[in-house]
């Protein structure tokens, strides 16, 4: 029997202001809030309704979440994480780890460098070239990596990841 697979969506938030009183609550640029709904349609026609969403606690990544959301029409409320705003590799993986087991679709909105490279350590190599070749030009602010995944959340280790798609920011 055939485990269905899971996708999982790995995202930098969108361009963020440069300045602000902390860089935690650095918030969305004008243009940042439209890159971040461009790729909520994106991956609305991807097929992508996410059923758990995973947000790092900083104001750009909830902004990001909020005009993504929206503008693909889904109604799932995100777990802000703290640990997610200053987490590594590893640390991510172990939070991919506590999921919901029932989650199908999930996305994760994070920072830089950890999602790029959460992103090319979760791909097993045999995606989609185009999407890969994209994927390794960087992940400039807005970038989302799509991947399907047939492990449960609980063993999800690097190299599990089927990347499907890949759709670069505007930076």
């Amino acid at each position: 029997m055939t485990t269905a697979p899971r996708r999982l969506v790995v995202m930098r938030h969108a361009k963020a202001a440069a300045v602000a009183a902390s860089d935690l609550e650095r918030g969305l640029t004008e243009r940042g809030r439209a890159d971040a709904a461009e790729a909520g349609r994106w991956l609305r026609e991807l097929g992508v309704v996410p059923d758990h969403a995973l947000v790092s606690s900083a104001v750009r990544t909830r902004e990001t979440w909020e005009a993504m959301s929206t503008a693909a029409g889904w109604d799932v409320a995100p777990d802000i994480d703290t640990g997610l705003y200053s987490a590594g590799p590893e640390v991510t993986l172990d939070l991919l780890h506590e999921l919901p087991t029932d989650a199908r679709q999930v996305i994760v909105v994070g920072h830089n460098p950890t999602v790029s490279h959460v992103a090319q350590l979760l791909s097993d190599g045999l995606g989609d070239d185009a999407a890969a070749r994209a994927m390794a030009q960087g992940h400039p602010t807005g970038a989302c990596a799509v991947f399907d995944v047939t492990e449960p959340w609980s063993r999800l280790t690097f190299g599990d990841g089927r990347l499907v798609a890949f759709h670069a920011g505007s930076d």
